[in-house]
């Protein structure tokens, strides 16, 4: 089967020629036709040079393509996807953390039935405290809200069906999540250990602060996969929830009224106001949501996996 591998880019200009020379190493492995598509995400080094000549050198197995200005990985990667024309596709880091020896193993996971393949960095070779810990913190947050077993969202190492790549969502920071919308769209997501490098050139573009940012996106994807089809299920129940509080605030003000302890300019009294005002308005904006779904047709969109005896009864 045809392959392509993936790799998005940004000033990793030493270790561009290795990695290519490693990934067409397995080329044999994969049986069949090797595609490597290197995507320079505004790099401000030599990378875009030095990918030129590599795709010169291996015109039959080398693409390189540039954008503008630095957009970010999934920018880079959702240009990579669409020029992808494997059956299955790889996706991994420019940095020689990531081994390509490794392909063979992710093939023979998705060849028992799985639609994505993870890699799991169980021996990880970064800083304790700039990427470890925080991405320890993160997947383990991202476990517990979206239910999808993953020991490593973080891993660039991943292996695709082709089909998976054309439903997914990118952009901004969602790279992270693919695993989580492709468990939401029905595809079997699993994963696999990987042999996990020290960097050997230049330095880590991550730290404490991208697990930040993954933490406020994560709020947003556990939203989108969970209630994306049932908004007011989301807003309806936190309307309720919140309402509640503030009836039974009103209602417990009231009955000291009734018991001479005058209510007055109380805070609380406020709060229960501001209370059922705010869990009106969370109901409306759940109906109207799905107000907004139903005109837009997408809540009938369901995921369809196979198909099979429906050109018999068309011809019928």
């Amino acid at each position: 089967m045809a392959v392509s591998v993936v790799i998005p880019v940004y000033n990793e200009v030493a270790s561009l020629k290795e990695l290519s020379e490693k990934i067409c190493a397995q080329g044999s492995a994969t049986g069949g036709q090797l595609q490597i598509i290197f995507v320079d995400d505004g790099s401000t080094d030599n990378s875009w040079e030095t990918i030129q000549s590599i795709a010169a050198a291996n015109p039959q197995t080398v693409t390189g393509i540039k954008l503008r200005r630095n957009f970010g990985k999934a920018a880079a990667l959702s240009v990579g996807f669409r020029e992808a024309i494997g059956e299955i596709i790889f996706t991994m880091d420019a940095d020689l953390q990531d081994d390509p020896a490794e392909m063979p193993n992710f093939i023979k996971k998705i060849e028992e039935g799985y639609d994505l393949v993870s890699g799991w960095k169980k021996n990880r070779k970064d800083p304790l405290f700039d990427k470890t810990l925080p991405s320890r913190l993160f997947n383990a947050v991202t476990r517990m809200l979206t239910g999808v077993k993953l020991h490593d969202f973080n891993c660039g190492f991943k292996a695709y069906r082709k089909e998976v790549v054309g439903v997914i969502p990118l952009y901004g920071e969602m790279h992270r999540f693919i695993p989580v919308f492709a468990n939401a769209e029905g595809f079997k997501v699993g994963e696999i250990p990987v042999e996990h490098h020290p960097r050997k050139f230049g330095k880590s573009k991550y730290g404490w602060y991208r697990s930040i940012k993954g933490c406020m996106d994560l709020l947003s994807v556990a939203a989108m996969t969970k209630f994306g089809r049932r908004p007011g299920h989301l807003f309806g129940g936190m309307g309720v929830i919140v309402g509640a509080v503030g009836f039974v605030t009103l209602l417990g003000l009231w009955i000291n009224q009734l018991t001479k302890h005058y209510i007055g300019g109380r805070p609380l009294f406020f709060f229960g106001i501001l209370c059922m005002l705010m869990g009106v308005q969370m109901i409306c904006t759940g109906v109207l949501a799905e107000l907004f779904l139903r005109q837009s047709g997408r809540h009938c969109e369901v995921p369809v996996a196979q198909k099979t005896g429906l050109e018999k009864k068309k011809n019928a």
